[in-house]
């Protein structure tokens, strides 16, 4: 018998289920998504009672703002009755240097570039005769990024706050030049007040997130910094036009400005080291460690003072602004006898509050005119600063002699202000 083949029978197989296979063969299509009636119910429940809680929450938040606004507005400062002071009537009995009229800081840490620009623009004018009003907000922008590299450079050690010294202009105009305030506000279009609340908290969180990934790539870092202070400043201009004249900003400090900043000293006077040597001024604010500082005695410190707001120098001030003393809104600097005795104000009583941090660098000021009273001296301080806007003179302070001795930490001068002083100090170069 023939042996049959097998692959009629296999072909036959495929066809007969051909048919079946096609009549099974799914399609797709979109259906409405099936929720469990149960797990809706549960989730509806957990979003009622979490509202109820949150209500709950949001109310007493709510309360304790109001509360806080209430006991706010009932609080009370340690204040002294002025009555018996005589004080100067107004600036306009003092003696003074030229100034543009005070401008406010607002909400930002950066008196210190609000009273050293103004310290510049007074110098500009007392040796070229030129009235021009500076860029704040230039120098600012600069000192953030230094910080923020110096914090890459110690590897977050160095402190980023807003403040800084008035010597802090100088490195940033030697390096970065100046620029007028017409061509660089720091504001962006429609803001007319400085607010760095949020370009602050910005950088400081993105720095300590550097921080705590070990994350040191110093090019890296400072371009997102860069990033964003030009989200919240502006960016600075590389070039721009003053008075039919294009100038990059250094250009505009060498041709324009025509300031020697190797001019200027800064001194102060501190039992920390020896007299007529230069050192550190030991406060947060010099995070990058100057110790170009020179130091002299209180008596001595004092009367350069005097001597150059007398000759027609303006001096930039930094020291204490914590105290009763303090008085907004009577425009006046004093220190209460309830605070110290007159007689006991002196070098060791000064030192004594600067070690406890009684006394702290935490405002920059502009001294900018002179005047003598019943055997007091009296000088009119420019200040950015919102307490200077309380009384009838806006942007003035009146500070008697008492207050500057002992709060006064250090001031920033013209070397040639300083006379035969420099010529003390072994290492310091003088005036040939």
């Amino acid at each position: 018998m023939k042996k049959r083949s097998l692959v009629p029978v296999v072909v036959v197989l495929v066809l007969c289920l051909s048919p079946f296979a096609r009549a099974q063969h799914d399609s797709v299509q979109y259906l409405p998504r099936y929720y469990d009636p149960v797990l809706e119910e549960m989730e509806e429940n957990a979003d009622s009672l979490k509202a109820i809680r949150d209500s709950v929450t949001g109310a007493i938040r709510k309360e304790q703002k109001e509360q806080k606004k209430a006991e706010k507005k009932t609080r009370k400062e340690l204040r002294f009755d002025v009555s018996g002071i005589k004080a100067p009537d107004s600036p306009g009995v003092f003696a003074r240097v030229f100034h543009f009229p005070p401008v406010a800081q607002y909400r930002t840490g950066t008196c210190w570039s609000f009273s050293s620009t103004s310290f510049i623009e007074s110098e500009v004018f007392r040796q070229i005769g030129k009235k021009i009003k500076l860029s704040e907000m230039h120098t600012v922008y600069y000192e953030y990024l230094a910080k923020a590299k110096g914090f890459i450079d110690d590897r977050g050690q160095t402190w980023n706050g807003e403040g800084s010294e008035a010597n802090a202009l100088v490195r940033m105009m030697k390096e970065h030049g100046a620029v007028p305030e017409e061509i660089y506000s720091g504001l962006l279009p429609g803001q007319t007040r400085h607010d760095h609340s949020a370009l602050s908290g910005e950088i400081q969180a993105y720095l300590n997130f550097v921080k705590s990934h070990d994350y040191w790539d110093e090019d890296a870092v400072l371009k997102h910094v860069r990033l964003i202070l030009d989200t919240h400043l502006g960016k600075p201009p590389d070039r721009f036009d003053f008075e039919g004249h294009s100038y990059t900003p250094i250009e505009f400090l060498k041709n324009i400005l025509k300031i020697n900043l190797d001019d200027y000293v800064d001194v102060i006077s501190t039992l920390s080291f020896p007299y007529y040597t230069q050192g550190p001024y030991e406060v947060p604010d010099n995070w990058w460690h100057d110790s170009t500082y020179y130091n002299l005695p209180l008596d001595e410190w004092y009367s350069a003072l005097v001597s150059a707001i007398k000759s027609g120098f303006s001096v930039e001030l930094a020291g204490d602004v914590s105290e009763p003393g303090w008085y907004g809104q009577k425009n006046l600097d004093v220190i209460p006898d309830f605070d110290i005795p007159q007689a006991s104000i002196n070098a060791q009583s000064r030192e004594f509050r600067f070690y406890n941090h009684t006394t702290t660098d935490d405002h920059g000021i502009h001294l900018v005119g002179y005047t003598s009273l019943d055997g007091r001296d009296w000088f009119l301080i420019k200040d950015s600063g919102r307490s200077a806007r309380h009384g009838r003179f806006e942007g003035y302070y009146f500070m008697r002699d008492d207050y500057l001795r002992l709060k006064m930490l250090g001031f920033t001068v013209h070397r040639s202000a300083m006379g035969d002083i420099l010529k003390r100090f072994a290492s310091a170069p003088v005036d040939q």
